[in-house]
C-alpha cells in the first residue's frame, strides 16, 4: 500500500496532556504534523495554534474533522467526551488514537466497539503507553519465550506524589489502575475475569474522604492473580514497578535505577515526579508508532476491545470498592473483528 505524505493530525484537548502531544508531533515525532487543535476553552486554542504554523484552532472536533487538512485525530480531551469525538471520527472514517479511558464507563466503551465494528475495519488506537516502554516490552518479550515458565503471579505497584484536588476513591480505579488492568490481559494474555478491592487505612497524607492507598487483586481466566498497590499521595515521586512471578523464575520492572550516584557518604539516584516524565520516551513511541501504521493505512496497537475490557474491569474495581467483596467482570461476546 502506498504510503501517505505528511498527516494532518487534529489534536482534541488542549490540557497538560493535549498540550504535550502537540509538543511531540510538532518537535519529536516524524511523518505528522499538527494541523488543528480543538478546545472549549477558544483562547486556550489559540494560544496552543500559535505555536505551530499553519495550524487552525477549533472550539468544536466536528469542524476540525471536516477539514480538508485533517487527516487524522488524537483524542487528549477529559474521559466524558471521548465517546462523541471517537463517534465523528467514524462517521468521517478517520484514524484515530485515544488517549485512556476510552470511555468512562462499559456501555459507552462497547457503544464505541458496536460502532467501528459496523465500519467493518479498525480505525482507532487506545493510548495504553505502557506497551511501548522499553521496560515494559522487554517484560513481554521475557514471558512471550515461556523461559520462566506458565506466570503464576504479577505484582504491580502505582505511586504518584500527590493526587489533583478533583480526585475521588473511584478514580484511583478508574484512571489510575486502568493502566494496570490492561497491562495485565497484555504481559499476561489472559482476560480478567473478577476485582476484588481491599482498603487498608488511608494514609494521613491523603485528602479527607480519599481511600488511599488501595489494593486491587485481579483473577484471569489463565488462573493467575495480578494484584495492584495503588498509592496517589506517597509523597516522595511517581513509581510504576511491576514483578513476574512464574513457575521458573521472575522478573521485575521499574525500579529505576538506570544511574545510581556516591556522594557525600551518600549513595541513591532521582525519582520521577509525574507520569510525563517517567514514561515520555514510551509516549513518543506510541505517537511514532500510530503515525507509521496510519501512514500505511494500518491500525496497530491496543484497539477500542481493549478499552472496552479495561473499563469493563474498572467498573467491577468501582463495585467492590464501593459494595466490598469480589466482583466478577462481564464481558460481551468479542467480535471477530478484533480476534
Amino acid at each position: 500500500m502506498t504510503e501517505r505524505a505528511t498527516l494532518g493530525v487534529a489534536v482534541i484537548g488542549t490540557g497538560k496532556m493535549g498540550a504535550d502531544h502537540v509538543r511531540r508531533l510538532h518537535e519529536v515525532v516524524s511523518g505528522a504534523r499538527v494541523s488543528a487543535v480543538v478546545d472549549l476553552d477558544a483562547e486556550r486554542a489559540k494560544q496552543i495554534a500559535a505555536r505551530v504554523d499553519g495550524c487552525t484552532a477549533y472550539t468544536d472536533p466536528a469542524s476540525a474533522m471536516a477539514a480538508a487538512d485533517v487527516d487524522a485525530v488524537l483524542i487528549a480531551s477529559p474521559g466524558p467526551a471521548h465517546e462523541a469525538a471517537l463517534l465523528q471520527a467514524f462517521e468521517h472514517d478517520l484514524p484515530v488514537l485515544c488517549e485512556k479511558p476510552l470511555t468512562p464507563d462499559a456501555a459507552s466503551a462497547l457503544r464505541v466497539v458496536e460502532a467501528e465494528r459496523r465500519l467493518g475495519h479498525r480505525r482507532a488506537q487506545v493510548g495504553f503507553m505502557r506497551r511501548w516502554d522499553a521496560e515494559y516490552m522487554k517484560l513481554k518479550s521475557l514471558l512471550g519465550t515461556g523461559q520462566l515458565g506458565r506466570p503464576l503471579m504479577l505484582h504491580n505497584r502505582h505511586r504518584n506524589a500527590a493526587s489533583p484536588p478533583f480526585f475521588t476513591s473511584s478514580m484511583l480505579i478508574s484512571d489510575s489502575v486502568a493502566h494496570e488492568a490492561d497491562a495485565t490481559r497484555w504481559l499476561l494474555g489472559h482476560e480478567i475475569t473478577a476485582v476484588t478491592v481491599l482498603r487498608p487505612t488511608p494514609s494521613a497524607n491523603a485528602p479527607d474522604d480519599l481511600q488511599d492507598p488501595q489494593f486491587v487483586v485481579f483473577e484471569t481466566d489463565g488462573g493467575a492473580l495480578s494484584d495492584v498497590e495503588i498509592f496517589v499521595n506517597c509523597g516522595f515521586g511517581y513509581q510504576v514497578q511491576a514483578e513476574a512471578v512464574c513457575e521458573r523464575g521472575t522478573a521485575r520492572i521499574g525500579d529505576g535505577h538506570a544511574m545510581v550516584t556516591n556522594m557525600a557518604g551518600r549513595w541513591g539516584g532521582t525519582i520521577a515526579q509525574d507520569f510525563v516524565e517517567r514514561f515520555a520516551d514510551a509516549y513518543d513511541r506510541e505517537v511514532q508508532a500510530w503515525v507509521d501504521a496510519t501512514r500505511r493505512g494500518e491500525v496497530t496497537g491496543p484497539g477500542v476491545w481493549d478499552g472496552y475490557a479495561a473499563a469493563a474491569v474498572c467498573e467491577a474495581g468501582v463495585r467492590s470498592l464501593n459494595e466490598g467483596g469480589r466482583m466478577p467482570v462481564e464481558l460481551a461476546e468479542r467480535p471477530a473483528l478484533y480476534g
